[in-house]
């Protein structure tokens, strides 16, 4: 579960990323960054209590 997670993290972080250089809308790249790191499996995680 730990790593589908992550690789959950990975993808959202990546695509924020993307979204922030290639198509120039920051607000939308930061929601999926910041969301990627609430999925994420290490420090802050919103599936675990």
């Amino acid at each position: 579960m730990a790593t589908l997670l992550w690789l959950i993290a990975v993808v959202l972080v990546i695509a924020g990323i993307y979204v922030i250089l290639a198509r120039r809308d920051i607000l939308w790249g930061i929601v999926l960054i910041v969301l990627g790191f609430l999925v994420g499996p290490g420090g802050v995680s919103i599936f675990n209590p």
